[in-house]
């Protein structure tokens, strides 16, 4: 295993060495980053299927039932623009008093929000828990500090090839536990009819689920998880430790166990934004905003595609339909990703990679009008299949962005102890697309598709982004490590 050192340690102009090997994965800390991914990505996935009935059962819309999807679209929106709003703070307070505490406190959110979203009788409840669960979940750029904390260049893009576990398991546990468990004593009357709690709260069941995953969570970090060691003597020497040892300076390496790699000092003064702001974190924040705005945009519409009537432009699929695309598809870029992202990565490299990916969107944008002509001329038949799976399968291609600029952010960042806050920034600019892009695409959508209106104008924003999107790429190194050589 290759010696790492600290950035204090090597001068500014001193070329770093290069890995002449591969470095094993940290595994004893990345199955922890993984299950925590796991903790908050079972949040959205486990409310999805339950949330537009709790809508009407509060009575908000008083039985209009046009209304539920607006009071449906302000509860997933609120979590997503107070998670904007402070993932730069979380960020860049990481890099101050290390990546754990951050991590501690979402999950603790974690487990008293979604119990409070369970407990909640009226929208204003559900409305507070979700933006408290946003504002103190803005840790997106600290797990992906502690990543980069814990591997180096030879294994970062394998770190990121894993990344799809949390986000498969999430996909495929939470909608089944939100869809099963919500209302469970008319459900399952002969297990749970006799609760009175569970028929006055009919929808705490499966919020308590990821509720028991963080707390889970929270466990493992404070109790870390050893398999030589009796849990009993842990639990001893994690209070000793606290109770007796001499407090030490926080670490960058939220996960690691005392003595572990990456145990470097930080610094407990903020860094002034302006400082942050160096030609490369703005090229690769630039790059990264630009490709969320065209992904979010674009994948936002599928399902409007999907459901939308052939006449008006789209393929009249139904619900279950769809659903099923979907969870095929994402089930399939999961599994892939898992298996050939590291392969691809280390044959043709992160630019090369990206930039294949962003030109595949040029075909994705194409494909919409030629399927939705092809199903006019002669319906939903195998060459209108055959072409839907096409356009998923250059969408995982498109996919394949976002573990590649992880290793552009890494190289970006001023030096390893400000991890935190260039992931703060890169994903406080793409918080702001992820809000922006879907709702601009889908109001351009529907008006397109209304009579006498340009039914490809969507498609021509598309393009505008996908452009967007490949220019500002072209800014970016051939090689990530380029970067690494320049002060």
């Amino acid at each position: 295993m290759i010696a790492r050192q600290d950035d204090e340690e090597i001068p500014l102009l001193q070329r770093p060495e290069q890995p002449t090997a591969k470095t094993p994965l940290p595994w004893d800390q990345f199955w922890i980053i993984l299950f925590v991914q796991l903790s908050e990505l079972l949040v959205s996935e486990t409310l999805a299927p339950f949330t537009p009935q709790l809508i009407r059962d509060i009575g908000v819309t008083h039985g209009d039932e046009s209304q539920v999807g607006y009071f449906v679209g302000i509860l997933r929106a609120s979590y997503h623009v107070s998670q904007t709003l402070t993932i730069f703070f979380w960020s860049q307070l990481s890099d101050r008093i290390g990546r754990k505490p951050l991590i501690l406190t979402a999950l603790f959110t974690i487990v008293v929000t979604m119990l409070s979203f369970g407990l909640s009788r009226t929208f204003l409840g559900l409305l507070v828990s979700r933006v408290i669960c946003g504002a103190f979940n803005g840790t997106g750029g600290v797990v992906k500090g502690v990543v980069m904390d814990i591997t180096d260049a030879t294994n970062l893009p394998n770190a990121y090839g894993y990344m799809p576990l949390s986000w498969i398991s999430a996909a495929a546990i939470g909608p089944l536990v939100g869809g099963s468990l919500s209302r469970p004593a008319d459900r399952f009357p002969e297990i749970f009819g006799r609760s009175e709690l569970l028929k006055t709260y009919p929808y705490l069941l499966p919020c308590a689920f990821p509720a028991i995953c963080a707390f889970y969570g929270l466990a493992i970090h404070v109790f870390p998880v050893s398999t030589t060691t009796p849990l009993w003597e842990l639990i001893e020497e994690r209070f000793l430790r606290q109770s007796y040892a001499k407090p030490s300076k926080p670490s960058s390496n939220a996960l690691a166990s005392p003595g572990g790699a990456n145990s470097e000092e930080v610094s407990s003064e903020p860094v002034p934004l302006r400082a942050l702001l160096t030609p490369k974190v703005l090229i690769v924040t630039a790059s990264y905003g630009t490709m969320e705005l065209f992904y979010m945009s674009l994948y936002s519409i599928l399902p409007l595609f999907y459901a939308t009537p052939i006449e008006l432009g789209g393929l009249s699929l139904d619900p279950p339909r769809i659903g099923t695309i979907f969870a095929i598809s994402g089930f399939i870029h999961g599994t892939s990703q898992l298996l050939f992202y590291a392969r691809l990565h280390d044959r043709f490299g992160a630019y090369a990679i990206h930039m294949a990916g962003l030109g595949s969107g040029i075909p994705i944008v194409i494909l919409f009008p030629v399927i939705n002509a092809l199903a006019r001329a002669h319906g939903m038949g195998l060459a209108v299949w055959m072409l839907i799976g096409l356009q998923l399968a250059l969408i995982f291609i498109l996919e394949m962005c976002y573990p590649c600029m992880a290793s552009f952010i890494r190289a970006a960042a001023p030096n390893r102890t400000l991890l935190g806050a260039t992931n703060g920034i890169v994903l406080l600019v793409a918080g702001g697309a992820l809000i922006i892009g879907p709702t601009c695409s889908a109001v351009v959508f529907s008006y397109s598709m209304q009579e006498g209106r340009d039914a490809w104008l969507v498609y021509y924003l598309f393009m505008a982004m996908a452009f967007l999107a490949l220019g500002t790429s072209l800014f970016l190194p051939r090689d990530p490590s380029l970067w690494e050589e320049v002060p």
